[in-house]
């Protein structure tokens, strides 16, 4: 199975779950910023890691963001997946 590359983002607003979420990503990926990671993910990882994080979080008040940067070489389409509060798109250009 093909591995594709995505940016694990996440907002929690418990300090508690913060640590739980952000120990869990980071066993599957690289740290680019404090709650931003690059994880390379084949189909069978990027469904632990969403369920893994669906037993951490407050899905009333969390969001982890998965964006799909495509294959692991080369290009593919731009998708954005959450867990938790759904992602919404904005008027604007937003910087990760």
């Amino acid at each position: 199975m093909d591995r594709q590359r995505f940016l694990v983002c996440y907002d929690i607003c418990n300090q508690k779950r913060l640590r739980r979420v952000e120990k869990t990503v980071k066993s599957y990926g690289t740290r680019i910023q404090f709650s931003v990671f690059e994880c390379l993910l084949d189909g069978i990882r990027l469904a632990q890691l969403r369920q893994n994080l669906s037993e951490i979080i407050n899905s009333d008040h969390d969001q982890v963001m998965f964006v799909s940067l495509g294959p692991e070489a080369g290009t593919s389409n731009f998708r954005i997946e959450t867990v938790g509060q759904p992602y919404e798109s904005r008027s604007r250009v937003t910087i990760l």
